[in-house]
């Protein structure tokens, strides 16, 4: 199994006692399991994540990425997805950050006379993908995650630090992806945009036509391009949307399950219910006892 001992060392140090910790720099955060874990389910933001030590998987729809500690992954849209730790022991836990990006920056970073052009990159449009890391990358998380020490410094140190790294990514086989996303008039921004919409209103009834018209596209375009970019239809992306938040307003704030279904937008309990059990394999109550111990109040 690959371990990054650089980064390994940093984040064991900065999670003792801890599964996360969020940093003093913004959108830093970093992670740490002594075991496998059971699919987990969150709305992960555009983010560039990376392993220290372990290995974990994500899925997006029907999408499954591996990736360790010779890999980072990127998500270039907020994306609703599922996943966990394959490798981790209480010798040798599972170690890792998450970055969230600076899409602003990043479009700065494009509109620079001196950042070249990737040679290559991937031409797919999906939302989410994993690419070897660099050692050049590597070493600027290093000097990030060194910032920490000083915190002083942070301030005017760490966006000099975070705009390195965005140069990098976007000089990266993932470059395209992100510069597709970032630029205006393209498929991949104007799905983007219709994302943040739904992310921000996944409580309303859905209807695709205002989707479709607010990205600018056809009905049938719009639904081919949202799903090329996050492997779901508009309509699924909303209902795992109101699950993974009720799944979470149950786990962490004890709300019961017609409390949690009214709150993410359902009408119907039973319908709530039977497409809970379909996305996280078994009715509310069922899994939330699984994943707690006891009943939710």
């Amino acid at each position: 199994m690959p371990v990054h001992s650089g980064l390994a060392t940093r984040i064991a140090r900065l999670t003792e006692g801890t599964n996360r910790h969020d940093s003093a720099i913004p959108g830093l955060s970093f992670h740490r399991w002594p075991h496998p874990t059971e699919p987990t389910s969150y709305t992960m933001p555009a983010s560039i994540c990376l392993i220290g030590q372990g290995a974990k998987t994500v899925a997006l729809g029907e999408q499954q990425l591996d990736f360790d500690a010779s890999h980072f992954l990127i998500t270039s849209v907020g994306l609703p997805v599922m996943s966990r730790i394959n490798t981790a022991s209480e010798e040798m836990p599972y170690l890792g950050l998450t970055l969230e990006l600076d899409l602003q920056a990043i479009s700065q970073a494009v509109l620079s006379e001196t950042l070249p052009a990737p040679t290559s990159g991937s031409r797919d449009t999906l939302g989410i993908a994993v690419s070897s890391i660099s050692p050049a990358m590597q070493s600027a998380f290093e000097r990030l995650i060194d910032l920490l020490d000083t915190p002083a410094d942070i301030p005017a140190l760490a966006p000099l630090v975070k705009q390195e790294i965005w140069v990098r990514l976007l000089s990266s086989e993932q470059g395209p992806r992100l510069r597709r996303i970032i630029t205006a008039d393209t498929h991949s921004h104007r799905i983007a945009s219709a994302i943040d919409w739904l992310t921000e209103n996944y409580r309303e009834p859905f209807r695709a036509e205002p989707l479709a018209k607010r990205a600018g596209l056809s009905i049938s375009a719009f639904h081919s391009h949202f799903r090329a970019m996050t492997s779901v239809s508009p309509l699924q992306f909303q209902k795992r949307l109101r699950l993974t938040e009720a799944r979470r307003l149950m786990f962490s704030e004890h709300l019961d399950a017609a409390s949690a279904a009214i709150s993410v937008g359902y009408e119907s309990p039973s319908q709530f219910s039977r497409e809970y059990s379909r996305l996280f394999g078994a009715p509310p109550l069922r899994d939330i006892r699984r994943l707690t111990g006891v009943d939710p109040a």
